[in-house]
C-alpha cells in the first residue's frame, strides 16, 4: 500500500485539492482513504464523504498535532491495510507553521495559498522547506504577477520542490499534482521510519497543564527572549 503526507496551514484548501487530486488517482489506484489529523474540531469528513472517500479523523486536542501524528501514524497505516486499500493519505494542519509531518522516502505535498502573502514562504518551517512537492491554492484570485511572485518566494524557501498551482473548485492541476502521489512506493509498516525533521520541542510546565505565570512555574524547557530594541528610522 502506498502513503502520501499532505500539511499546510489552515484553510489552505488541503481538503478540496485531496479530493481534486483523488479524481485522477482513483484511474490507477481503486481505492483510497485519508486520515485526517487536526486539533479542536472538523467537518471535512462530509466532505470526503461526499466524494465517496473513506475518512478516518483524528483530533489532538490540547496536544502538538505532531506529537500526536507521530504516535498514530502507524496504526493509520495498518487500518488502511486492513481496510484494503491501495493508498492512503495523510492530511494535517500545520497550526503553528513550525509543524513537520513529513516522513522520509514517503512523497510529502505542502499546501498553501496566495492570499496568505508574499512573505508567507519563508515564515513556514519544515512543512514546506522538507516537502517534494508545493500546491499553491487560490491562485485564480491573485494578478499573474502575483503568482509569479509567490512561486518566487516558494522556491526561495524550498529550491528542491515542485511548485504546482491548484485551483480545489474547479480541479486545474490536479492531474499534475496526481503524479507526485504516484511516485509513492509501497509501505508495510512504519516502525523504525523516520521523520524528515523534528517535531516542535516539548514539554514546558505549560504543556501539561500548568496556567500560572512567573518564574517559579517555569521549568524544563523553557525559552526566554532576548530584548533587543531595534532603532527607530529617522
Amino acid at each position: 500500500m502506498k502513503l502520501v503526507t499532505v500539511a499546510g496551514p489552515p484553510s489552505a484548501g488541503k481538503t478540496a485539492v485531496i479530493i481534486k487530486t483523488a479524481v485522477h488517482l482513483k484511474k490507477t489506484f481503486a481505492k483510497i482513504g485519508v486520515v485526517k489529523f487536526d486539533c479542536l474540531s472538523t467537518s471535512d469528513h462530509l466532505h470526503y464523504a461526499k466524494a465517496g472517500i473513506s475518512v478516518v479523523t483524528g483530533l489532538s486536542g490540547n496536544l502538538c498535532p505532531d506529537h500526536y501524528f507521530v504516535s498514530n501514524i502507524d496504526d493509520c497505516l495498518q487500518w488502511a491495510k486492513k481496510k484494503g486499500f491501495d493508498m492512503l493519505i495523510s492530511e494535517s494542519a500545520g497550526l503553528c507553521n513550525r509543524c513537520s509531518p513529513h516522513i522520509k522516502e514517503i512523497p510529502a505535498v505542502c499546501v498553501i495559498d496566495c492570499l496568505a502573502g508574499a512573505e508567507t514562504p519563508k515564515k513556514i518551517g519544515p512543512m514546506l522547506r522538507y516537502a517534494d512537492t508545493v500546491a499553491v491554492t487560490k491562485g485564480d484570485i491573485v494578478s499573474q504577477a502575483e503568482r509569479e511572485v509567490f512561486s518566487f518566494r516558494v522556491r526561495q524557501a524550498n529550491p528542491k520542490a515542485s511548485v504546482i498551482f491548484v485551483n480545489g473548485i474547479t480541479g486545474q492541476g490536479a492531474y499534475d499534482l496526481s503524479h507526485a502521489f504516484t511516485k509513492a512506493k509501497d509501505v508495510e509498516t512504519l516502525e523504525g521510519a523516520k521523520l524528515r525533521f523534528s517535531v516542535p520541542a516539548a514539554i514546558c510546565p505549560y504543556c501539561v497543564g500548568e496556567m500560572t505565570i512567573g518564574k517559579d512555574h517555569q521549568k524544563g524547557n523553557v525559552k526566554k527572549m532576548i530584548f533587543k530594541e531595534e532603532e527607530a528610522a529617522v
